[in-house]
């Protein structure tokens, strides 16, 4: 009989990594998909003489914001540190009781 792995557990730091591994490449599919079918439909498609055609200008009106949305996200999740990453909030130091026992400057 095979041997059986056992069955290892993730921190929350590997999920976290995976997640971001698998919505990045996603999306990074997804805009590579958008940039190949724009030229595409400019260097294969006929095009008339005098502009562009009307359909494709819709196209172009529908993909220009999409393509800059995946670009955004892409580069916001690339960019995200990981939740070790982040420094901690440290809480304020008490003041030094000597800071309060000085006397006022009398004048």
């Amino acid at each position: 009989m095979a041997s059986k792995k056992p069955n290892r557990k993730y921190t929350e730091s590997e999920l976290m990594t995976l997640l971001k591994f698998i919505v990045g490449l996603s999306l990074a599919a997804t805009l590579v998909g958008i940039v190949f079918a724009v030229l595409y439909s400019i260097i294969f498609v006929t095009q008339p003489l005098d502009a562009i055609s009307p359909i494709d200008t819709k196209f172009f009106e529908l993909i220009i914001p999409i393509a800059t949305f995946l670009s955004g996200t892409l580069s916001g999740i690339m960019l995200g540190g990981s939740p070790e990453a982040k420094p901690k909030a440290t809480e304020p130091e008490e003041p030094v009781a000597e800071e309060f026992n000085q006397e006022e400057p009398k004048l």
